[in-house]
Protein backbone atom coordinates (compact mmCIF):
# COMPACT_ATOMS: atom_id res chain seq x y z
CA UNK A 1 0.00 0.00 0.00
CA UNK A 2 2.83 2.39 0.88
CA UNK A 3 4.53 1.71 -2.46
CA UNK A 4 1.28 2.40 -4.33
CA UNK A 5 0.81 5.73 -2.52
CA UNK A 6 4.41 6.68 -3.29
CA UNK A 7 3.91 6.03 -7.00
CA UNK A 8 0.74 8.11 -7.04
CA UNK A 9 2.49 11.01 -5.28
CA UNK A 10 5.37 10.92 -7.77
CA UNK A 11 2.91 10.84 -10.67
CA UNK A 12 1.00 13.86 -9.31
CA UNK A 13 4.19 15.81 -8.67
CA UNK A 14 5.30 15.48 -12.29
CA UNK A 15 1.86 16.57 -13.47
CA UNK A 16 2.18 19.70 -11.33
CA UNK A 17 5.66 20.28 -12.76
CA UNK A 18 4.15 20.69 -16.26
CA UNK A 19 3.71 24.46 -16.42
CA UNK A 20 2.39 26.61 -19.27
CA UNK A 21 5.81 28.11 -20.02
CA UNK A 22 7.08 24.75 -21.24
CA UNK A 23 6.62 23.34 -24.74
CA UNK A 24 5.53 19.86 -25.82
CA UNK A 25 4.51 18.72 -22.37
CA UNK A 26 1.86 16.12 -23.24
CA UNK A 27 2.18 13.54 -26.02
CA UNK A 28 -1.61 13.67 -26.46
CA UNK A 29 -3.90 16.50 -25.34
CA UNK A 30 -5.94 15.45 -22.31
CA UNK A 31 -9.20 16.25 -24.11
CA UNK A 32 -8.43 13.56 -26.72
CA UNK A 33 -8.35 10.63 -24.30
CA UNK A 34 -10.94 8.93 -22.12
CA UNK A 35 -10.16 9.50 -18.45
CA UNK A 36 -10.94 5.95 -17.33
CA UNK A 37 -7.77 4.02 -16.52
CA UNK A 38 -7.93 0.76 -18.50
CA UNK A 39 -4.67 -0.66 -17.13
CA UNK A 40 -6.18 -4.00 -16.08
CA UNK A 41 -7.58 -4.48 -19.58
CA UNK A 42 -4.20 -4.00 -21.26
CA UNK A 43 -1.59 -5.51 -18.95
CA UNK A 44 -1.82 -8.80 -20.85
CA UNK A 45 -0.02 -7.09 -23.73
CA UNK A 46 3.75 -6.60 -23.94
CA UNK A 47 4.63 -2.91 -24.37
CA UNK A 48 8.41 -3.34 -24.50
CA UNK A 49 8.44 -2.79 -28.28
CA UNK A 50 7.41 0.84 -27.75
CA UNK A 51 10.65 1.99 -26.17
CA UNK A 52 13.22 0.52 -28.53
CA UNK A 53 11.77 1.22 -31.98
CA UNK A 54 13.11 4.66 -32.86
CA UNK A 55 16.57 5.12 -34.36
CA UNK A 56 18.82 6.37 -31.55
CA UNK A 57 19.95 9.36 -33.61
CA UNK A 58 16.35 10.61 -33.50
CA UNK A 59 16.11 10.43 -29.70
CA UNK A 60 16.99 13.81 -28.20
CA UNK A 61 17.59 14.75 -24.58
CA UNK A 62 18.69 17.56 -22.29
CA UNK A 63 20.29 17.64 -18.86
CA UNK A 64 20.72 20.68 -16.60
CA UNK A 65 19.36 24.22 -16.82
CA UNK A 66 21.64 25.01 -19.77
CA UNK A 67 20.05 22.12 -21.72
CA UNK A 68 23.27 20.24 -22.36
CA UNK A 69 22.74 17.33 -24.71
CA UNK A 70 22.35 13.84 -23.26
CA UNK A 71 21.96 10.63 -25.24
CA UNK A 72 20.08 7.62 -23.90
CA UNK A 73 20.14 4.12 -25.36
CA UNK A 74 18.17 1.13 -24.06
CA UNK A 75 20.10 -2.08 -24.68
CA UNK A 76 17.57 -4.44 -23.06
CA UNK A 77 13.87 -4.19 -22.08
CA UNK A 78 12.10 -7.16 -20.52
CA UNK A 79 8.68 -7.43 -18.94
CA UNK A 80 8.53 -8.71 -15.36
CA UNK A 81 6.62 -11.99 -15.61
CA UNK A 82 5.47 -11.75 -12.00
CA UNK A 83 4.37 -8.11 -12.18
CA UNK A 84 3.21 -7.30 -15.69
CA UNK A 85 3.12 -3.52 -15.23
CA UNK A 86 6.89 -3.52 -14.62
CA UNK A 87 9.67 -3.65 -17.21
CA UNK A 88 13.33 -4.23 -16.40
CA UNK A 89 15.57 -1.93 -18.40
CA UNK A 90 19.30 -1.78 -19.12
CA UNK A 91 21.05 0.87 -21.13
CA UNK A 92 23.70 3.54 -21.48
CA UNK A 93 23.81 7.31 -21.17
CA UNK A 94 26.24 9.72 -22.78
CA UNK A 95 27.05 13.35 -21.98
CA UNK A 96 29.94 14.70 -24.09
CA UNK A 97 32.46 11.83 -23.99
CA UNK A 98 31.31 10.40 -20.65
CA UNK A 99 29.37 7.13 -20.96
CA UNK A 100 27.63 5.33 -18.06
CA UNK A 101 25.79 2.02 -17.82
CA UNK A 102 22.43 2.00 -16.09
CA UNK A 103 19.76 -0.44 -14.93
CA UNK A 104 16.28 0.11 -13.58
CA UNK A 105 12.60 -0.24 -14.26
CA UNK A 106 9.58 1.32 -15.93
CA UNK A 107 6.32 0.98 -13.98
CA UNK A 108 3.06 1.51 -15.86
CA UNK A 109 0.49 3.51 -13.89
CA UNK A 110 -2.25 4.21 -16.41
CA UNK A 111 -3.43 3.22 -19.87
CA UNK A 112 -6.07 5.39 -21.52
CA UNK A 113 -7.83 4.91 -24.83
CA UNK A 114 -8.27 7.74 -27.33
CA UNK A 115 -11.75 9.10 -28.00
CA UNK A 116 -11.23 9.16 -31.76
CA UNK A 117 -8.68 7.08 -33.62
CA UNK A 118 -6.38 8.69 -36.16
CA UNK A 119 -5.30 6.96 -39.36
CA UNK A 120 -2.70 9.28 -40.85
CA UNK A 121 -2.56 11.23 -44.10
CA UNK A 122 -5.45 10.31 -46.41
CA UNK A 123 -6.50 7.67 -43.83
CA UNK A 124 -3.71 5.39 -45.04
CA UNK A 125 -3.99 3.20 -41.90
CA UNK A 126 -7.79 2.98 -41.90
CA UNK A 127 -7.90 -0.48 -43.50
CA UNK A 128 -4.93 -1.91 -41.57
CA UNK A 129 -7.08 -3.56 -38.91
CA UNK A 130 -6.05 -1.32 -36.04
CA UNK A 131 -8.24 -2.18 -33.05
CA UNK A 132 -7.40 0.48 -30.48
CA UNK A 133 -5.13 3.46 -29.92
CA UNK A 134 -4.16 5.07 -26.67
CA UNK A 135 -1.78 6.66 -24.21
CA UNK A 136 0.43 4.90 -21.67
CA UNK A 137 1.64 6.74 -18.57
CA UNK A 138 4.41 5.33 -16.39
CA UNK A 139 7.18 6.28 -14.00
CA UNK A 140 10.81 5.25 -14.36
CA UNK A 141 13.85 4.81 -12.14
CA UNK A 142 17.26 4.09 -13.68
CA UNK A 143 20.46 3.78 -11.62
CA UNK A 144 23.81 4.36 -13.30
CA UNK A 145 26.78 2.27 -12.22
CA UNK A 146 28.08 4.07 -9.11
CA UNK A 147 31.66 2.97 -9.86
CA UNK A 148 31.66 4.97 -13.10
CA UNK A 149 32.63 8.63 -13.46
CA UNK A 150 29.77 11.13 -13.40
CA UNK A 151 27.11 8.57 -12.52
CA UNK A 152 23.71 9.23 -10.97
CA UNK A 153 20.05 8.26 -10.93
CA UNK A 154 17.28 9.07 -13.41
CA UNK A 155 13.64 9.30 -12.28
CA UNK A 156 10.46 10.78 -13.67
CA UNK A 157 7.36 10.27 -15.77
CA UNK A 158 6.95 8.62 -19.17
CA UNK A 159 4.21 9.03 -21.76
CA UNK A 160 3.95 6.83 -24.88
CA UNK A 161 1.32 6.50 -27.57
CA UNK A 162 0.49 3.05 -28.93
CA UNK A 163 -1.91 1.08 -31.08
CA UNK A 164 -3.17 -2.50 -30.98
CA UNK A 165 -2.86 -4.15 -34.39
CA UNK A 166 -5.02 -6.77 -36.10
CA UNK A 167 -2.85 -9.56 -34.64
CA UNK A 168 -3.34 -8.31 -31.06
CA UNK A 169 0.23 -7.04 -30.86
CA UNK A 170 1.09 -3.76 -29.19
CA UNK A 171 2.80 -1.38 -31.60
CA UNK A 172 4.66 1.93 -31.45
CA UNK A 173 2.24 4.56 -32.76
CA UNK A 174 4.01 6.43 -35.54
CA UNK A 175 0.87 6.85 -37.65
CA UNK A 176 1.14 10.65 -37.58
CA UNK A 177 4.92 10.83 -37.70
CA UNK A 178 4.77 13.24 -40.66
CA UNK A 179 2.81 15.85 -38.72
CA UNK A 180 4.79 18.81 -37.34
CA UNK A 181 3.67 18.29 -33.75
CA UNK A 182 4.50 14.58 -33.54
CA UNK A 183 6.69 13.19 -30.80
CA UNK A 184 6.58 10.08 -28.64
CA UNK A 185 8.13 8.39 -25.60
CA UNK A 186 8.38 11.56 -23.52
CA UNK A 187 10.64 10.98 -20.51
CA UNK A 188 10.40 13.99 -18.19
CA UNK A 189 12.13 14.14 -14.84
CA UNK A 190 15.48 14.59 -13.15
CA UNK A 191 18.98 13.18 -12.78
CA UNK A 192 20.62 13.11 -9.34
CA UNK A 193 24.40 12.86 -8.97
CA UNK A 194 25.75 9.92 -6.94
CA UNK A 195 28.73 12.03 -5.93
CA UNK A 196 27.28 15.41 -4.93
CA UNK A 197 23.59 14.64 -4.57
CA UNK A 198 22.86 17.58 -6.87
CA UNK A 199 19.73 17.22 -8.98
CA UNK A 200 19.35 18.39 -12.57
CA UNK A 201 16.39 18.50 -14.92
CA UNK A 202 16.70 15.69 -17.47
CA UNK A 203 14.20 15.08 -20.28
CA UNK A 204 14.35 13.12 -23.52
CA UNK A 205 12.04 11.80 -26.21
CA UNK A 206 11.61 10.56 -29.76
CA UNK A 207 11.95 13.31 -32.41
CA UNK A 208 11.57 16.17 -29.90
CA UNK A 209 12.65 17.04 -26.36
CA UNK A 210 9.60 17.25 -24.07
CA UNK A 211 8.97 19.81 -21.33
CA UNK A 212 11.60 22.40 -22.27
CA UNK A 213 11.55 26.18 -22.56
CA UNK A 214 9.81 27.25 -25.74
CA UNK A 215 12.91 29.05 -27.00
CA UNK A 216 14.90 25.79 -27.15
CA UNK A 217 13.36 24.05 -30.18
CA UNK A 218 12.56 26.52 -32.95
CA UNK A 219 11.88 23.90 -35.62
CA UNK A 220 8.46 23.25 -37.13
CA UNK A 221 8.76 20.01 -39.11
CA UNK A 222 11.66 18.66 -37.04
CA UNK A 223 13.91 19.47 -34.09
CA UNK A 224 15.98 22.62 -34.57
CA UNK A 225 17.92 23.78 -31.52
CA UNK A 226 18.17 27.56 -31.23
CA UNK A 227 21.56 29.25 -31.31
CA UNK A 228 21.25 30.07 -27.61
CA UNK A 229 21.73 26.39 -26.70
CA UNK A 230 23.78 24.97 -29.58
CA UNK A 231 27.10 25.40 -27.78
CA UNK A 232 25.98 22.87 -25.14
CA UNK A 233 26.79 19.80 -27.20
CA UNK A 234 24.18 20.28 -29.94
CA UNK A 235 26.46 21.34 -32.78
CA UNK A 236 28.55 18.16 -32.50
CA UNK A 237 27.43 15.38 -34.83
CA UNK A 238 26.64 12.34 -32.65
CA UNK A 239 28.84 9.29 -33.05
CA UNK A 240 27.03 6.33 -34.58
CA UNK A 241 26.56 3.31 -32.29
CA UNK A 242 28.34 5.09 -29.44
CA UNK A 243 26.95 2.54 -26.92
CA UNK A 244 28.82 -0.42 -28.46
Amino acid sequence: MKNTLLLICIFISFNLFSQKNFCRVEVLPVEEIFQENEINKYLKYDFSNLWNTTDNNLIYGIIGDNYERIQIKFTSIKRNKNKTNEYWVSGKSRVKSNICDFKGKITILAINEVKQQRFGVDDEYKDKGIKKQGLLTAIYEFDEDSSQKGSGKFSGRLQSIWYLDKDNLMQYNDIEIDSDGYFNNAFTGAWKSNNSGKEKVCNWGDYRVPNVNCDFDIGSAELSVSEKYQKNGWWIKPKLNWWL
